[in-house]
């Protein structure tokens, strides 16, 4: 979503959600396997980057299944 004052994008999937969104927001939790780690990815540092670049970071597990989250970036500058 583009207007005027933001641009908003919102991500949802249908996983298992994100069981401690508190732990997944700090630097270096991964649930990824070491074999993924390994080869460079699952570092852990998805979300903690993300929410450094945004206005705004929601994230919600959705009571079916599943993660929706959403950033918003304000185009006046302000927070």
């Amino acid at each position: 979503e583009i207007n005027f004052d933001c641009i908003q994008l919102v991500a949802e999937d249908n996983g298992p959600g994100i069981s401690d969104l508190r732990l997944a927001m700090q630097e270096g939790f991964s649930t990824a396997s070491d074999e993924i780690r390994e080869i460079g990815f699952g570092a852990g540092m998805g979300l903690p980057n993300i929410n450094r670049c945004v206005d705004f970071l929601g994230i919600a597990n959705k009571p079916e299944g599943g993660t929706v989250v959403t950033m918003r970036v304000n185009l006046g500058g302000e927070k």
